[in-house]
């Protein structure tokens, strides 16, 4: 009776743990997807200001997203909903440790969501410039804090028994500075790419040039952080223990590469495609490089959260997975059907003479 009675629990937990593990890989999914599909919105965000010589092209840049940003920003939702579910304590603490910084970034998403629709309601240049600059700001900041965030989780927050021995100014340390401008600068890329793909004649032109051109400050960015990574953080343990993993930091570099190339030659669509590899491998490697941890622990590791002592009950997970396997493909069907109708490039013109344009 002991013996069925042990292996009954052992098998219960051998199950917790694959549910655990499903959805720690799934977590990572849906912040590589949110990260792959709103950066292109935050780069555009960021470059509306300075790509768009006049009013015309500025709302060429805005109504390159104006149909697809609020859907983006649905995985976001998601990728917070999942973490709330399964690992219920790690989105608490989480959200208690890093609140200042969260919040920045909803408020900034929020305002850049105003800004999309107020901007053409005034008609005036003052009005015009002030949502503009809070069309930036929402996308440079968010990006910019994402970065700032991932980058102190990847090496681990100063957390122990007695709670969060940090600020919002100790998040800004070098490593998760570095870490926000290699997000920046990885979503210019993609923003830039977009509108080269998105728009047409002179301005498709100077998005693609400008592509190009800050391709090599995003190299020079991504190359210290791999090397920083090393020294800041213990992301590498897990790809010298099994390297097989390997793979995906080196398809990351061969796409970042492969931005370049594309680009170069003025395939701007396979570059943009190439950039969407780079972000979701680069999202991958910190994911697997974390493994089990959600939120390391800086000061002790006993301290730290993981997958397996912040997850919900079973029982709750696999009501997730139920769920999750009828809703995600309906979310993401919708989406590609989104993409498709609205897959032509806009012309200035075009936006001018339609009155339901942003």
């Amino acid at each position: 009776m002991t013996c069925r009675y042990s292996r009954r629990l052992q098998e219960l937990r051998g199950c917790e743990m694959e549910f655990q593990i499903v959805w720690f890989v799934l977590w990572g999914v849906l912040w590589a997807v949110y990260f792959m599909l709103d950066g292109f919105d935050f780069g555009a965000g960021m470059l509306q200001r300075f790509l768009g010589r006049d009013n015309a092209e500025k709302r060429v840049i805005i109504n390159s997203i104006g149909p697809v940003w609020d859907g983006n920003e649905v995985w976001l939702i998601t990728a917070g909903g999942a973490t709330f579910a399964a690992f219920p304590t790690t989105y608490a603490l989480m959200f208690s440790y890093l609140y200042s910084a969260l919040l920045i970034i909803l408020f900034a998403l929020i305002f850049r969501g105003v800004a999309f629709e107020f901007r053409g309601k005034g008609g005036s240049p003052a009005w015009e410039i002030l949502w503009d600059a809070a069309i930036f700001l929402g996308s440079f900041v968010p990006a910019l804090l994402f970065g700032v965030a991932f980058g102190n989780i990847f090496q681990g927050l100063p957390m122990d028994g007695s709670g969060y021995h940090g600020t919002l100014f100790t998040l800004l340390n070098p490593y998760g500075l570095l870490t926000g401008v290699f997000f920046v600068l990885l979503f210019l890329e993609h923003g830039a790419l977009w509108l080269a793909v998105k728009t047409k004649d002179n301005m498709s032109e100077r998005a693609g040039k400008l592509a190009n051109g800050m391709w090599f400050p995003l190299l020079v960015v991504a190359v210290s952080f791999l090397i920083f990574t090393y020294f800041a953080t213990n992301l590498y343990s897990n790809f010298f223990g099994n390297f097989i993993w390997l793979v995906v930091p080196v398809l990351a570099v061969l796409a970042l590469l492969g931005i370049k190339g594309f680009a170069s030659k003025g395939q701007y669509l396979a570059a943009f495609f190439s950039s969407c590899i780079t972000i979701v491998m680069v999202t991958f490697t910190g994911v697997i490089g974390l493994y089990p941890n959600l939120i390391p622990s800086s000061m002790d590791r006993n301290y730290s959260l993981t997958i397996f002592n912040s997850s919900s009950s079973i029982y709750t997970l696999k009501i997730m997975t139920v769920v999750a396997l009828i809703f995600v493909p309906v979310v993401i069907a919708y989406q590609v059907w989104i993409y498709w109708i609205f897959r032509h490039p806009i012309a200035a013109d075009e936006i001018m003479s339609d009155k339901e344009a942003y």
